[in-house]
């Protein structure tokens, strides 16, 4: 069930990676359409306002996907050194403080959407885009990053306790050794096919 679970969440940040991904697409086609327009002197004006508002959006939901994909960075002087069990509790343990970490910044973004919401808080810019209207998207992309980051700790947890410590590997282990592993695997069957 946990792995099903952590594979259902991995399809979902797929989509999402591809939602975001078409974002950034369409707001490079947008910036790019601007520069077209500066050589016959036209602007839309505020693609760069609008480009930073897009990055910021897509970072926070692209979040997710790098932590179903093992794509955040962690040291692992001490946890490389381990068997599976001390690399499982280690990999939970990275998991762990990064879900904690993730939900403190997600609990913060409310005050300040808040602060926006009750001020009519408008850009210092010629759209003066009200910023609420970029900072809601920003606050929920932190705040399914922190609620997939609680249930890979949950699913990765009863992988561990279950004894399945190769499985909770591939699914939040380091993504370097999986490529090693993978490659010594594939190494190895091709050895015992040439002998």
């Amino acid at each position: 069930m946990a792995d099903y679970i952590l594979e259902h969440l991995r399809r979902i940040n797929r989509l999402v990676a591809l939602a975001v991904g078409a974002g950034l697409l369409f707001c490079a086609g947008f910036v790019l359409l601007d520069i077209v327009l500066r050589r016959f002197h036209a602007s839309f004006g505020g693609t760069d306002e609008i480009s930073g508002y897009v990055m910021a959006i897509a970072t926070s939901w692209g979040m997710a996907y790098a932590l179903s994909e093992l794509g955040h960075v962690r040291i692992d002087v001490i946890r490389s050194r381990g068997g599976p069990l001390v690399r499982s509790l280690f990999d939970l343990f990275a998991l762990s403080v990064l879900a904690a970490t993730v939900s403190l910044i997600a609990w913060r973004c409310w005050p300040v959407l808040e602060r926006s919401i009750l001020n009519g808080s408008r850009a210092n810019t010629p759209l003066e885009t009200p910023l609420a209207w970029v900072q809601a998207p920003w606050m929920i992309g932190w705040i399914w990053f922190a609620a997939a980051s609680w249930v890979t700790v949950l699913a990765a947890a009863c992988l561990v306790l279950r004894g399945r410590h190769a499985l909770a590997h591939t699914r939040i282990g380091i993504s370097g050794e999986m490529k090693e592993a993978e490659a010594a695997a594939l190494a190895a069957t091709s050895g015992g096919r040439a002998q």
